[in-house]
């Protein structure tokens, strides 16, 4: 959160910017854009900024900026009169469209208005521009709801196409981006990211110490029917670790061998 001195003269108010990484077409710079605009129309002065970025507006517990303003403006912290916001969607596509309220009510309580700076109503107790405000929000839900339908078909598509969604690919197993076209483009080592959007990720044989450890479990498991603790300390004993300094566990080796990936992947190699 920053601040700044107040201007003589000027209301204090503070300024709340939320965009989420699905939804770049209102970036940060854009809304503070348009939020600045509006103090200066409206003879305010911007003395502090609750940033959320990269954040969903779905759960206030994913969105560590708002949680500070609420308890900044419950716990009489602030230093603003109002607070400065895009529009409606940006304060929250809570599933709950009593929620939103809530938290607005909330500020509203401690004598904190919450402003919609790009909205065509004004936040007052007026009828007409309550059932807008109610109509926006439940837009937003709506938006909400529709998004994650269609984010979870994608998600589903992709899986039964062999594509990887996320997570590590775990010990012998590496992820490889490939074109959209299917072409192999370059292996991804722990901690990497692919940087292409439209490329997607798929699991591929990973360097051969880890191989080597992977068939040691499963060839325990399977021949010499050794059970995931003893396996693990087994593997301890002989330091044949996934990487330096990480010591196996009987959870670690359990959950390897009920993995269907390890066990597609130990079949065909």
């Amino acid at each position: 959160m920053g601040h700044k001195s107040i201007t003589s003269g000027l209301i204090p108010v503070a300024e709340y910017v939320r965009m989420s990484t699905d939804d770049q077409i209102y970036s940060i710079a854009n809304q503070q854009s348009a939020i600045r605009q509006y103090a200066v129309d409206h003879g305010y002065t911007i003395v502090a900024t609750y940033s959320d970025e990269g954040r969903s507006g779905l759960a206030i517990k994913t969105r560590e900026a708002l949680e500070r303003l609420l308890k900044d403006v419950l716990y009489e912290r602030a230093r603003f009169k109002a607070i400065l916001v895009y529009d409606v969607s940006r304060w929250g596509r809570f599933q709950d469209m009593d929620e939103a309220a809530h938290y607005e009510y909330m500020c509203k309580w401690k004598g904190i208005p919450v402003h919609y700076c790009a909205e065509q109503f004004r936040n007052d107790a007026s009828m007409p521009n309550a059932i807008m405000k109610a109509l926006k929000r439940s837009m937003a839900a709506e938006f909400s709801r529709e998004l994650s339908v269609k984010v979870f078909a994608g998600m589903v598509k992709r899986a039964k196409m062999g594509y990887r969604l996320s997570g590590s690919a775990g010990t012998g197993l590496r992820r490889m981006m490939v074109s959209p076209d299917g072409r192999k483009k370059l292996v991804l080592e722990r901690g990497e990211r692919k940087a292409i959007h439209s490329y997607h990720n798929v699991l591929t044989p990973g360097p051969k110490p880890e191989l080597a450890v992977v068939r040691e479990i499963f060839r325990l498991a399977a021949l010499k029917k050794k059970t995931p603790r003893w396996i693990a300390r087994y593997l301890n004993q002989h330091e044949m670790w996934p990487e330096a300094g990480r010591r196996w566990n009987e959870a670690a080796v359990y959950s390897m061998l009920k993995n269907e990936k390890y066990m597609r992947f130990y079949q065909e190699t």
